[in-house]
Formats: C-alpha cells, structure tokens, sequence
C-alpha cells in the first residue's frame, strides 16, 4: 500500500504543478520553450532528465553491464564529460545566440533559416516524427516492465496510466510544467541513485569483493576493455555521447534558457549530475553477473529464441539488492527519469507537426491561438501512437533506442554542427549529409543486423560530419 500511496501523491504533485505551469502558458512560444527565460538549474536538471531515462536504467545498464563489466563506466565518463559538459560548454551560448538571430523555435526551422532550405525543414521534421515514435515506445515499455515486476500489475493498465499521466502534465503547462517537474525529477533521480549504490556495495560484499566476483566469472568483466572489445565499446561511447549535440530532445533546452551566466552554472550542475547518474546505473547494471545466473531461471531470463532477456535483468536487480521498504524510492527515480524524458519527446514531435509541418508547409498565416491549442493535441496524438507500439511489445528495449538515438543523430549532426560554426558550407552539403547520414545509418542498420547497431549508428554520425564540408565545396553557392 505504500508504494501505490508513494506513486499516487508523486502523480498528484506532478498534475498540481502541470496545473500552474498552465497559468504561465499563454502563447505557443510559452508552451514551446518557457517563454525563453528558464533559469540554470531548472535547465540542468531538464537536460540531465531528458538525456537520461528508463531504458538507461532498465534495458541498457543491464545489457551493457553484463557485457563489459566494470568498463561500461567508460560509456559513463564519456557521456558525462562529452555528451553534457561538452555540449554545455561548447554549445550552449552558440545554440541560444543563433537561434536567436533567425528567431526560431524549432531545429528544423534553424536548418531552413540557416541554409535557406524548406527541403531541410521538411526531412527533418518527418524524421523526427518518424523515429521519436519508437523512440517513446521504448521508454513506455522500460517503465511499464519495472513497475509489472514491482506491483505484479497487467503490462496494458500500466502503459495507460503512464500515457495518461504524461498527457496531463505535459499538455497542460508545457515547457514550462516540464522544468519545473524536471528540478523534482532530479532530486529524486539524485536520492534514488545513492539508495542503489549504498545497496549495490552492500549486498555485493564491497567493491573489492565485487570485483573478485567478476573476476571469478570472467576477468574480462574488470578489465579496461570489457569482453565484446574495443570496437564495440568505442562505437557505444561515440553513439550516447556525442549524438546529444543534435539530438532535438536536448538541444531545445539551450533555446530556453535564460542568458550566458545561466549556461555557465547549468553546465556545472548538469554535469555533476550526469556523472552521478550514469557511473552509478552502469556501475548496478555490472552487477548482474553477480547476482544472476540466468539458468537458473529460464522462463524469466532466457527468451524462447535462446537469447538472454536483458530487460528482465535489472528489476530483478533491483528487487534483489533494495530492501522492499525502499523499493518506492527506486520506482520513483525510474519513473521520474522516464516522465523527463517522454514529456522532451513528445514535445519536440508535437512541436514538429504544429509548427514546423503545418505553419511551415499547410497554413503559414495559422494564429497562435490556433496553433498552441493544435500543439496540445498533437502531444495527445503522439503519445497515443507510442502506446500502440509499446503495446505490441517489440523484442528488445536497447535495440529499439539505439535505431532511433543513430538515425536522428545522423540526420542532424551535420548540417547542425557544421550550420552553427562554419559560414562557408552551404545548402548543397547540408542536404546531402543528412539525407545521406540516415541513409548510411539505416542501410547498415538492415545489413548487419541487430548486434551491429552502435556500430551502425555511429559510422551514420560520422557520415553526415563528413558528407557536409565535402558537398559543399563540390556545388558552390
């Protein structure tokens, strides 16, 4: 009864604070970015939540825990040091500056204004739609896993309530509801994370104990290079750190924040954070060798095509090493890492139909009444269609973010990078190193399968780096 009372009084609080972002939410501009004056520490916490969700927690510390052992880290000071630090200190004033200067709203609407471009705003904004879909359906189902194990709930009845709650919030208030359930999302993140390694030590004995375990099973599993290898783990690091400098998701927080001296503290915030987070989630996901033996019980941890279920492991390491008193707390920082993360998504997708597709292509006079009325209804929407295939339950969470996380990132990384910091690239190059980075991307996506899809995803990056500059000089403008 606690946990169904915890969970309660966390979602009424949530709606409560949806319930006054709303009177603060006048204008399409208001529910889009705040108004553009979100303070640093309301950002730090809405980029570290948005980066960081349920399938970090359920799906891929597990996978990449049992896989490298203790060099997953790597994954988690990469992330920090590249993916937050890095974007924060190398993009941060750039993004607010230019996006200023074109006055847009939207990624897809700075391409179009810096390449003079609609063809840009168009792919980029279908891409969006497109792969975010199956990109929220996977955090649906993270989510929707561990809160099954926890309360021995139906999987359909808790996708709903995880639809209807994120829909309430977030259609509400907006951006703004979202940074300010964001600080409370963190701080639960914060306490959550700190329970699960005090824990972790404890039920594994310590560390040095810990780590004689693993060497026992494998002395792979501590080394500086987990078993899968060098390449596998270098294309892991190059796909979750460096894809947040074009992720939409992360990216729209610097069009919000506040000023340079909000950038400057956010970056410090956010990126204590963000080491907290992923070093402790990667750290517990190395745990599952310990802690389980997948023979042991088959019907739960080997699927009936004879491969593991990695999505099984880290609830049932969460049930094993949190006493049942704390389990809430854990459910809590699960859920608030998901809801961050899903309210971001959603709201860049919507924002994607609202204003890039409709008042971009179908009705460009289109007021913003009608429109910030028409952004609510497109965040219904789409958070509908990424229930119907979190319904469907598609094999592996980690497979599906890391299509979705590569795709997008091939498509921006590109003409994003290169349009905020070099003047002599063009619409040309641009064009072709996003089409051209997705095409890379999903052909090897198709070709080498499941198994190669950090790999995929990362030569689809570089694709679109490199395609842009060489393009570009080939048809001068």
């Amino acid at each position: 009864m606690i946990k169904y009372f915890a969970v309660l009084g966390y979602a009424l609080l949530v709606i409560i604070i949806g319930v006054l972002g709303s009177k603060k939410t006048k204008s399409l501009n208001d529910f889009m970015l705040g108004g553009g004056k979100i303070g640093p520490w309301m950002s730090a916490f809405s980029y570290g939540t948005a980066y960081f969700s349920a399938v970090l927690f359920i799906g891929f510390a597990g996978k990449i825990g049992w896989a490298f052992g203790l060099s997953g880290l790597w994954i988690a000071l990469f992330n920090t040091l590249i993916g937050v630090l890095g974007v924060w200190l190398i993009m941060g004033n750039k993004i607010k500056q230019e996006t200023a200067k074109f006055s847009v709203q939207t990624m897809p609407e700075f391409l179009e204004a810096r390449f003079n471009s609609p063809f840009l705003k168009l792919f980029t904004s279908i891409a969006i739609f497109i792969f975010f879909i199956p990109y929220t359906a996977a955090v649906f189902m993270g989510l929707s896993y561990l809160f099954e194990t926890i309360f021995a709930m139906p999987y359909t009845y808790i996708l709903l309530f995880m639809g209807i709650f994120t829909g309430i919030y977030l259609v509400l208030g907006g951006y703004k509801s979202m940074a300010m359930i964001d600080v409370i999302f963190g701080i639960v993140m914060v306490i959550g994370v700190s329970i699960l390694l005090a824990f972790g030590l404890k039920e594994g004995g310590g560390i040095s104990n810990i780590i004689t375990n693993l060497k026992e099973i494998s002395p792979k599993l501590v080394a500086p290079v987990g078993p899968p290898g060098i390449i596998p783990l270098l294309s892991l690091i190059f796909l979750t750190s460096v894809a947040p400098f074009a992720m939409p998701q992360l990216v729209q927080k610097f069009y919000s924040i506040k000023d340079k001296k909000s950038v400057k503290i956010g970056a410090i915030a956010s990126t204590i954070f963000a080491l907290l987070i992923t070093s402790i989630a990667y750290f517990t996901g190395a745990l599952t060798r310990v802690f389980i033996v997948p023979e042991n019980n088959p019907a739960k941890f080997i699927l009936k095509s004879g491969k593991l279920n990695f999505d099984a492991f880290m609830p049932e390491i969460l049930a094993t090493i949190i006493p049942e008193t704390l389990t809430v707390i854990i459910l809590l920082l699960i859920l608030a890492a998901s809801m961050s993360t899903l309210a971001a998504l959603v709201l860049i997708s919507s924002s994607s139909i609202t204003k890039d597709l409709y008042k971009g292509f179908v009705n460009k006079n289109a007021s913003d009444k009608k429109l910030t009325k028409m952004i609510r209804f497109s965040s219904i929407f789409f958070i509908l269609l990424s229930m119907v295939l979190a319904y469907q339950k598609p094999a592996v969470i980690v497979t599906i973010l890391s299509i979705s996380w590569g795709a997008i990132a091939a498509v921006f990384l590109g003409p994003f990078i290169w349009g905020l910091f070099s003047r002599k690239v063009n619409k040309f190059g641009a064009i072709v190193g996003s089409v051209g980075g997705l095409f890379v991307c999903l052909i090897l996506f198709l070709v080498w399968g499941a198994k190669m899809v950090p790999q995929a995803g990362s030569i689809g990056m570089i694709a679109s780096l490199i395609l842009v500059p060489i393009f570009s000089k080939f048809k001068e403008e």
